[in-house]
């Protein structure tokens, strides 16, 4: 990977994991995101949406995450599918970052909280600039330890 692709990094990959109790309504919410995602990806010629993950497994405790998997027919029209998914907050992930070579990977993030928190908050937001201007500095030629440095803030303002 190189350094330019660390921009591209989303804020969700830097979250804490959290391990929840079974919760029953996971199972209909995975059906209704299946049934939003088939609609989506139909015209690409999708024919098969599953649940899998932690989720889709009853009385199994996991990270809050509707896991979806489409069998898409080819990887020729993924850019397509990437700026069509992106319209319904399906967030790319660059295969260098999930790297798996044989899939493609999107997460769907309905609840921004930390550009929420900034856009209610100008001190947060005036505490971030001056923190990326310092480690502008501190990390001038390294951009993955620049995003890494981030990192504690953007927890802080997430689950604080």
């Amino acid at each position: 990977m190189n350094s330019d692709d660390h921009n591209n990094i989303p804020v969700w990959a830097f979250e804490a994991i959290e391990i929840k109790k079974p919760n029953p309504l996971w199972k209909n919410k995975g059906i209704q995101e299946k049934e939003e995602l088939y609609i989506l990806l139909s015209p690409f010629g999708v024919k098969q949406i599953e649940h899998i993950g932690s989720t889709a497994i009853p009385n199994l405790s996991a990270k809050p995450i509707i896991d979806l998997m489409a069998s898409i027919p080819s990887l020729e029209q993924i850019n397509k599918i990437a700026e069509h998914l992106l319209l319904n907050d399906w967030h790319y992930v660059p295969p260098e970052l999930d790297k798996q070579h044989w899939r493609r990977f999107f997460v769907k993030v309905k609840n921004d909280k930390f550009r929420n928190k900034l856009r209610t908050n100008p001190h947060l937001v005036e505490e971030y600039a001056n923190l990326k201007s310092q480690l502008a500095q501190e990390f001038n030629k390294n951009r993955e330890g620049y995003t890494e440095a981030k990192t504690d803030f953007i927890n802080k303002v997430i689950f604080n």
